[in-house]
């Protein structure tokens, strides 16, 4: 049916690399007027191509004479032009699509044309690699394009100093790892002045290995964590503290669940600690203790909010009466109430900022990638990122050879035959490329060739500047290199005098990946640029596919026919078998990555919110109405709380309002019963506003305006961090645990959004308070300097900076573990049925 559709329509790729042929065409008839230009007009085309921008002109318009502009460019710097193909590699990359380009089809060369011509807009294009090898590689050769033309090249490594990245991110092209950019994004949500920021807005990038980054690394988000965890004795302190006041010292609004010390509360634990003022802003951290173990004392019951399970405090959820298993209260109230049950309080998260790269890529306006390897993961590219992948014909016809698997009945038989094979090819002269999916078979293959005598290289995917190099020579004759999946990715292999004679580049598997791709990567190494080459991969029935998909049926089939040991069988039929296999791995596994990110999508949008709410208040010179923002709702919410429409005003409790705005907004006797009496319920609210205003208005031009508009920041900042690194642990908690949901017949990923969004409201009025009660309340007589929650020589990140390891599957499940989608039904019965 297909075929019969291909016949009547076309195939969709070839209709598209067409369209390209024709802006080819275009790009070549223009080659010997550009031939003629001198340095110094060739130079001159960039600040052409810009006015011509500022005139109204489009990307797309100029592409032809940009393009033909680079290759010129490229000739006379690198001595080097661009192909017709990676002509239209650049256009597919120009587009914001993936372009599938073959092994040494020059995919570095190819992303100079839609860089250099989106450069243009002033935006600043971001150029991804895989490690810093690579980045600061192709800056330096690519680089020199780009500076020929007048265009300013920075690289982003880890560990520079803010300056040198701020110049780095502020050039037209800006070359980096996508470790690095994401832990960018995230330390410029951190900062405390907006001149510390380095990134500017994320306009376009082009992800090199494109499949590496989207796809494998997808399930690892960045973490930006402190080293030492914050200390639990504070919390005993407050604690003890508090089991020392009376009733006289408390008040307890039962309606809102919110209770506060009394000015003889407040003199005690000024007393308690030795401090002048519990609400100086030097005294935030105490304060909160203090609030917090007075909540877990006198609001939260023991039986009725929480149970105390195999020495854990477990939510008890106040409606349906069930435990909340991996739910644990957020802003330090979990660890309070730890402490007042004499448990092992568990140290606070000191996660600051965490993003997955599936979010942190999509913010791009534009996104773009290119790898050797794509179309078998096309719906993921689609389904996620909204990218379309576009495979790009190689310049010369691919002349390699894939034979079909060869399957042994054990592993050791395995091993022994590509020994054999690799000393048989060896004394042909003919280079030698073994793939391993892990380092333990890679030493084990290392061993057995020493043991033969054959000189060998070993890459394990640690060492980038001295593996490239390796990977380079891996085409000379007589070599032999043992390489896992991830090592020299992106390094040419280029073949030595008299390879091609012996059959060019040999490509040896000792493993089926569960991935095509990650095996398609492997055998693409070989026929590079029409050279002869390659390919076989070797197969055990102990293999760990072959185990999960029909090793059985196989084995009974050699068996029967009386294969031994070390005869392999050597059939089409067992390859498509496999491939079939890896097809469904490959769908599993796009379910569990989909699933994951529907579950990131609740935090990213808080994230969002968060990031933009706070950058306001970093930009804004005066955050007066930001501030206002935050109190008028602490006072909407005790009005609605104590003065409900459907009661009469003479039922309102007038008391715990007037408690309430004294206490945290003004002073002891500020406002009274009788001043609200006789008001309804919207000019209650106003007229309380109106008090705090005018308290706000005095402490103004007390204090004059700027000492009170860097307060204001100090405060908001202070109160933001603290309480999202708080809002990020209890969400990682509701996460772990909240797939037990399931067994009661709820939808896991419906209650993780409607729970994770009660949450975030909570912390938004936590913050509000907050910040209203600091505002009003503190004393300021000299401008205090604003902190970070965390210092910064105390942060560490997730990823060792440039350390790639062989790629592994998306995570390691147990057939009789809990299924990560979230069903509730073990791994064997729901996405590992298949297997």
């Amino acid at each position: 049916m297909l075929g019969l559709v291909k016949k009547i329509f076309g195939d969709a790729n070839e209709r598209e690399i067409k369209r390209y042929m024709k802006t080819v065409e275009v790009i070549n008839g223009m080659e010997p007027d550009f031939v003629k230009l001198t340095d110094e007009q060739l130079k001159a085309k960039t600040e052409e191509f810009r006015a011509r921008l500022e005139k109204g002109d489009t990307l797309d318009q100029l592409l032809p004479e940009v393009f033909a502009t680079v290759r010129e460019a490229s000739k006379r710097v690198l001595n080097k032009r661009h192909y017709d193909v990676q002509l239209i590699g650049g256009m597919v990359l120009h587009e914001g699509k993936i372009a599938e380009m073959k092994t040494g089809e020059g995919k570095t060369l190819v992303g100079t044309l839609p860089v250099y011509l989106n450069a243009l807009s002033g935006k600043g294009v971001h150029v991804v690699t895989v490690n810093d090898y690579l980045a600061s590689r192709d800056s330096a050769e690519m680089g020199q394009i780009y500076n020929f033309l007048g265009m300013t090249v920075g690289l982003n490594l880890n560990g520079m100093d803010p300056d040198l990245k701020q110049e780095a991110y502020a050039a037209d092209i800006t070359y980096g790892t996508n470790n690095e950019f994401g832990f960018d994004y995230l330390r410029d949500n951190m900062v405390l002045y907006k001149e510390q920021m380095v990134q500017r807005p994320l306009s376009f990038a082009i992800i090199d290995e494109v499949d590496s980054i989207l796809i494998d690394e997808a399930r690892t988000p960045l973490i930006i964590s402190g080293q030492a965890a914050k200390s639990t004795e504070m919390y005993f302190a407050a604690d003890r503290f508090i089991k020392r006041l009376t009733k006289d010292d408390y008040t307890i609004d039962v309606k809102t669940k919110q209770v506060s010390l009394t000015e003889s509360g407040v003199e005690k634990a000024e007393k308690a600690f030795g401090v002048e003022n519990l609400f100086d802003v030097n005294n935030v951290t105490l304060n909160h203790h203090v609030q917090q173990a007075l909540r877990a004392n006198v609001i939260m019951r023991r039986d009725v909010d929480y149970v105390v399970n195999d020495g854990e405090v477990v939510i008890v959820d106040e409606f349906t009466g069930r435990m909340m298993a991996g739910r644990r209260y957020s802003d330090g109230l979990h660890q309070a109430i730890e402490a007042k049950e004499e448990l092992d309080v568990q140290n606070e998260s000191m996660t600051l900022a965490t993003i997955t790269f599936q979010n942190y890529f999509r913010m791009y306006r534009k996104l773009a990638g290119m790898t050797g390897t794509a179309k078998t993961e096309e719906e993921e590219f689609k389904s996620i990122y909204g990218l379309e992948v576009i495979q790009v014909p190689t310049n010369k016809p691919n002349q390699r050879v894939d034979s079909p698997d060869v399957v042994y009945k054990t592993v050791n038989a395995k091993f022994n035959a590509v020994v054999n094979e690799i000393v048989e090819r060896h004394q042909k002269k003919q280079p030698i490329l073994v793939g391993t999916v892990s380092i333990e078979n890679s030493e084990r293959l290392s061993d057995m060739l020493r043991r033969k005598g054959i000189q060998h290289k070993v890459l394990n995917a640690k060492y980038h500047a001295e593996e490239a190099e390796i990977i380079a020579r891996a085409g000379e004759p007589s070599s032999v290199t043992i390489a896992t999946n991830m090592a020299g990715r992106g390094t040419d292999i280029i073949l030595g005098e008299g390879v091609a004679d012996v059959g060019g580049l040999h490509i040896m598997g000792t493993e089926r990946h569960e991935s095509r791709r990650i095996d398609n990567q492997l055998r693409g190494r070989a026929g590079r640029q029409g050279d002869p080459g390659s390919s076989q991969f070797y197969l055990s029935l102990d293999d760990e596919l072959m185990r999960r998909f029909g090793a059985d049926n196989v084995l009974g089939m050699m068996e029967k026919l009386g294969f031994e040991e070390d005869q392999p069988i050597e059939s089409k039929l067992i390859s498509r078998a496999v491939e079939s296999a890896q097809k469904r791995v490959e769908g599993n596994n796009f379910d569990l990555r989909k699933v994951v990110l529907q579950y990131d999508d609740v935090m990213n949008q808080q994230r969002e919110i968060i990031y933009r709410q706070r950058r306001e208040v970093l930009e804004s010179e005066n955050i007066r109405q930001i501030v206002m923002d935050m109190i008028q709702p602490c006072i909407d919410r005790i009005v609605d709380a104590h003065c409900n429409e459907e009661e009469i005003p003479e039922n309102w409790d007038y008391d715990e309002v007037v408690n309430y705005v004294n206490r945290q907004l003004l002073e002891e006797g500020a406002v009274t019963k009788d001043d609200l009496w006789g008001k309804e319920r919207e000019e209650i609210k106003e007229y309380l506003f109106k008090k705090v205003m005018d308290k706000y208005i005095a402490r103004e031009e007390l204090m004059g305006e700027e000492l009170v508009r860097e307060f204001e920041k100090v405060i908001v900042l202070r109160s933001v961090d603290s309480k999202w690194m708080d809002h990020i642990d209890a969400m990682d908690h509701l996460r772990q645990g909240i797939h037990l949901r399931a067994y009661g017949g709820t939808d896991p990923l419906r209650e993780y959004q409607f729970e994770g969004y009660e949450m975030f409201n909570a912390m938004i009025a936590t913050i509000q308070e907050e910040v209203s009660t600091y505002i009003m309340r503190s004393q300021v007589e000299a401008k205090v300097e604003r902190k970070a929650v965390v210092e910064e020589n105390k942060m560490s990140t997730n990823a060792e900076p440039g350390v790639k390891r062989p790629v592994k599957k998306d995570e390691t499940v147990g057939r009789n573990d809990p299924c990560p989608c979230g069903s509730g039904k073990k791994y064997k019965n729901c996405h590992g049925s298949d297997n």
